[in-house]
């Protein structure tokens, strides 16, 4: 299949990735920085977008507690800048691959919790999982066929993301504290991307679809894993309760993600994420050396 990959946001993590990977596969990629084609800006996307190009919005306001203070902006970008992209799209005769998150679910349950799988009753509990929540909505207004993609704890493992963090800490000596009582899907940016890319090849995939690497994991249990994998004491991540260190945004206790639905489209499932995390430590490692 022959198209045009636009990525919006291909500063940011995911779409620097994806912007080489799909370039790698040889495919034509249109890769646009938020200086060059700012969401925000309703007539912008017309500049860019043609008939029968494949546009993945990576562009988004992700800084969860700054949201808190900031909401106009978190909204500008999280909810009416998808809308203007979706429009564009059903207007040129484009597909748009929009990312969205774990954080429009609350992550409480009457019972047991379990993965979240599409269908569930969504209900974000911040200013910026209400914003995302919006963007999806506004994005299937315009364009129903339109594929949301909702991702969890994304990182790479390099710069600033939690796993990158994790590994700068377990470099050093003393004990880290992390929260035990958050509970999601830590999900390797190669292995979103490389699900993005299957989701382009296939027209005919779900409207809204969860890709996350296997199983659940709290911050914690993520945290020692990392250290473990770089070599370091995990013993010396010690858990703490979320309220022992209260955020401006609340998050969800438990979000992670079922893939049942991405299966049963016929796509490949991401691996567990424990597996993930040794290639993405491997991997940021090399990156650190260069």
């Amino acid at each position: 299949m022959s198209y045009r990959i636009v990525i919006t946001g291909a500063g940011g993590q995911v779409g620097r990735f994806l912007a080489a990977q799909a370039g790698s596969r040889g495919l034509d990629v249109l890769a646009l920085t938020s200086s060059k084609w700012d969401i925000t800006d309703a007539d912008a996307a017309g500049r860019f977008v043609a008939p029968g190009d494949v546009v993945v919005n990576c562009a988004a306001y992700t800084a969860v507690d700054g949201a808190e203070t900031e909401p106009e902006r978190a909204h500008a970008v999280n909810a009416a800048g998808p809308g203007h992209i979706a429009r564009v799209c059903a207007k040129a005769g484009a597909r748009l691959i929009h990312i969205s998150t774990d954080y429009v679910f609350s992550g409480q349950f009457d019972g047991a919790p379990r993965p979240y799988d599409i269908d569930d009753p969504t209900g974000p509990l911040s200013v910026y999982g209400k914003t995302k929540l919006a963007g999806e909505q506004a994005v299937h207004a315009a364009l129903p066929e339109a594929h949301v993609v909702r991702t969890s704890w994304v990182y790479t493992g390099v710069g600033s993301d939690f796993v990158a963090v994790m590994r700068r800490l377990a470099a050093g000596e003393g004990p880290v504290k992390v929260v035990v009582d958050q509970v999601g899907s830590p999900t390797y940016v190669g292995d979103l991307v490389a699900a993005l890319l299957q989701i382009a090849d296939r027209p005919a995939a779900p409207p809204l679809l969860h890709v996350a690497n296997e199983g659940a994991a709290s911050r914690f249990e993520q945290a020692r894993a990392v250290f473990e994998g770089v070599g370091a004491d995990p013993q010396r991540v010690q858990p703490v309760a979320t309220e022992d260190m209260p955020r401006p945004a609340a998050r969800p206790p438990y979000s992670a993600l079922s893939t049942r639905d991405l299966t049963a489209a016929g796509l490949t499932p991401p691996r567990p994420w424990r597996d993930a995390l040794t290639e993405a430590l491997a991997n940021a490692t090399g990156e650190g050396n260069k």
